[in-house]
């Protein structure tokens, strides 16, 4: 899927290392490195979603008040086809889980985050439809 930079939903995750964002995005969980402004900023995607990771020296986490410092229970919903094989290959890759699976009427869901403590929902739809 190509997408242009106009279709992009974009999402700004305030983190404390953006090396060690990056490479827990791109290795874990498919995204691609677009951009990157060393230890300050970088811009990964996964199809049509653009996450901005911004480091402390980014103007980003600058103009973060700064009673708003820590990760918050927003989160990006990845959709996935097997969440069990998800799961799998996270743990084997040491990666710990921040909820156990839920089930519900939608589908089943899991919460894992990333180094900063930012939340992503890996989700499986219960039928074919996106949610």
């Amino acid at each position: 899927m190509t997408v242009t930079p106009e279709e992009f939903a974009s999402v700004r995750y305030i983190v404390d290392d953006v090396p060690a964002a990056v490479d827990f995005y791109t290795t874990h969980l498919g995204f691609t490195l677009r951009d990157s402004a060393g230890p300050a900023f970088a811009d990964i995607v996964r199809g049509p979603l653009r996450v901005l990771l911004s480091g402390p020296a980014s103007s980003g986490a600058r103009a973060t008040p700064e009673d708003a410092n820590v990760a918050g229970r927003n989160r990006i919903h990845l959709i996935v086809g097997d969440l069990r094989a998800e799961i799998d290959r996270l743990n084997a890759a040491g990666i710990a889980f921040r909820s156990d699976v839920v089930t519900g009427p939608g589908g089943q869901q899991i919460l894992v985050h990333d180094p900063a403590g930012n939340l992503i929902e890996l989700f499986q739809p219960a039928t074919d439809r996106a949610h």
